[in-house]
């Protein structure tokens, strides 16, 4: 088995075993880039239990989170198993109201007033 294979079964196994992870640059606690520090604010921030996995300390991780989403660039969100996108999306969901409908959709628990928060914020 190439070690391709395990990083893509690795992360097919994460995905499909949590509710909602973020693969990203360092760790939900600690983000070592910008991108990455917004998305795990935002989830932080609305009190989204989510699995972090950081790219940075397995390089066969972080080239296979890009061939198996076939998206080029980290942090990445998936929910239910489902790729939801980068940063650029997650924000725009996020001021759209389209991640509260996603995680009410999944039943994922997340502090609503939070995120209205946020767009009052951002609006």
């Amino acid at each position: 088995m190439t070690t391709t294979n395990t990083a893509q079964e690795q992360i097919r196994d994460t995905v499909t075993k949590n509710n909602v992870v973020l693969f990203m640059k360092g760790t939900k606690t600690m983000p070592q880039c910008g991108f990455s520090s917004r998305v795990a604010g935002v989830l932080n921030f609305m009190g989204v239990n989510y699995t972090d996995v950081d790219v940075l300390a397995d390089a066969d991780i972080r080239q296979g989170i890009k061939d198996y989403s076939d998206w080029p660039t980290v942090p990445q969100l998936y929910v239910k198993g489902e790729f939801i996108g980068g940063c650029d999306i997650v924000t725009e969901m996020t001021l759209s109201g389209e991640l509260d409908a996603l995680f009410t959709d999944k039943g994922i628990s997340f502090n609503k007033d939070a995120a209205d928060q946020i767009r009052a914020a951002n609006g």
